[in-house]
Formats: structure tokens, sequence, C-alpha cells
């Protein structure tokens, strides 16, 4: 009999699904039989299909990220796996980013994640079977990540934060991260440019290509199913062995 993942009869919470690396995971985990369930500050510019849902919430905002997870434990009963992949942020000179500036990012990359997992704990450890919690950090949490100093301190607490979380609350829910490092999505021509250009940053990515949306999903639906039952306080690379150093392609 072929190994198999069905998640059917289950339900996910996938912030910032509506778009990019969420959208993808979001497609991975209805491609596996779950209830999807996602959530963002504004509608998709893409319509979802007709079978997922959608929940509007700005998590930066304690109360509204447990009313966002509230919301969708209402929607299926039950809530077996969370997603945190809302994230992100601009560039920024770190000597002249702006307080209120530097405050949304770590709101948004560090505090949203954790008061979405709280919630999330306090359902998911009164149900039969638990939960899984997925953390989307970021390659920049273990290295320096000029222009986005913010960012990178955040998704580097947020690792922590994984870490502990896993400790504090198994058995029942297991916590992990997927760390990320480069990849496609409807925005890459910002990040890596076209053409000739965006062939060299590919060409120093180990396994020959950026990563796409779907691998990430399917390293989460992964997490989410019982294959991974032993699985809690990991981080998984999601970035293809890494970015080759300048100097070996030197001539």
């Amino acid at each position: 009999m072929a190994l198999e993942i069905d998640l059917s009869g289950r339900s996910v919470l996938i912030t910032g699904g509506t778009k990019g690396v969420g959208r993808g995971i979001a497609q991975r985990f209805a491609d596996a039989g779950a209830t999807v369930i996602v959530c963002a500050r504004r509608e998709a510019e893409n319509p979802l299909p007709a079978d997922w849902h959608f929940i509007s919430a700005d998590l930066r905002d304690g109360d509204a990220a447990y009313g966002a997870v509230d919301a969708a434990f209402a929607i299926a009963g039950r809530l077996d796996c969370v997603v945190n992949n809302a994230g992100g942020s601009p560039p920024a000179d770190s000597a002249e980013a702006p307080p209120k500036f530097t405050q949304r990012i770590v709101e948004l990359n560090l505090l949203a994640p954790y008061y979405v997992a709280q919630r999330a704990y306090h359902h998911m450890s009164n149900q039969a079977g638990g939960g899984s919690i997925v953390n989307i950090g970021s390659v920049v949490a273990n290295r320096p990540s000029p222009t986005t100093a913010a960012y990178g301190a955040a998704k580097a607490g947020l690792l922590q934060l994984s870490t502990t979380l896993a400790m504090e609350w198994a058995p029942t829910v297991r916590v992990n991260t997927i760390t990320v490092g480069l990849i496609l999505t409807e925005q890459a021509a910002l990040f890596y440019g076209e053409g000739e250009e965006r062939e060299r940053i590919e060409s120093g990515i180990p396994m020959g290509r950026f990563a796409m949306p779907s691998d990430v999903g399917d390293i989460a639906v992964y997490l989410a199913s019982d294959l991974a039952g032993y699985v809690t306080g990991a981080e998984i690379a999601a970035h293809g062995g890494g970015e080759r150093p300048p100097f070996l392609g030197a001539d």
C-alpha cells in the first residue's frame, strides 16, 4: 500500500494565505483534502476557490488575532493546523528606519504569530488529536539581513519562540518552523529582477532553481500530518541548499 497524506476531515488556518507563498501553501492543503481557511487584512485580488474560507483581520492586533482563530475554529468545529505565514518587510536603511516602521515589522513577523499560536493552542489542546502549528521562517534568522534588520531580528525571535512553545506545549500541540530561502512568487521581479539577472541569482542556489510556494506547502502538509507525529521543535530548511558563496564562482 502506497504511503500518502490524507487530511480529509481536518482544518487548517493559513495567515497571509490569499497570495504568494501563503496561497501556495493553502493549495497544497486543499490538494490533501483539508478544509482550508485563509486570513489576511484584505480580500484576494485573484478570487479564491469556492470551497475555501476567508477571514479578514489585522493580526498585529492581539484581539483581532484571537478573533480570527476563534472564527476559524467555528468554521469546522475544530482546528488541526495553523500556518503562520503572514509577514515580510520592505527594505529600509537601518540607521534611518522610523520607530513606528520598526514596530510594525516586529508586530507582523513576531508578535502576530505569537498571538495566533496562543489562541490556537487553547482550541487544539482541548480537542482529540491536539494540533500542529507551523511557523514560516526565513534564512535571515541565521545570518545578517542588511536593509531588513528588524525583519531579520523578528524572524530570529520567531525561531526561538517556536522551539520554546514546542517544549511547553508537547505532547498535545506540535510547533515547527520552515526556514525559507529564495522563492518565486508573483512579486519575484521586485526582488530578483528578470532575465539574466534572475538567472545569475538562481545559478547560485545548489538545487539549481528558486523554491516554489508549493515546495513550502508540501513541507507544511507533512508537518500537519500523522507522519510528523513525533516532530516538534524542528527547523526544516527549504532553501535548496542555501546560496553558494561568490568566491566559489571566481576564476
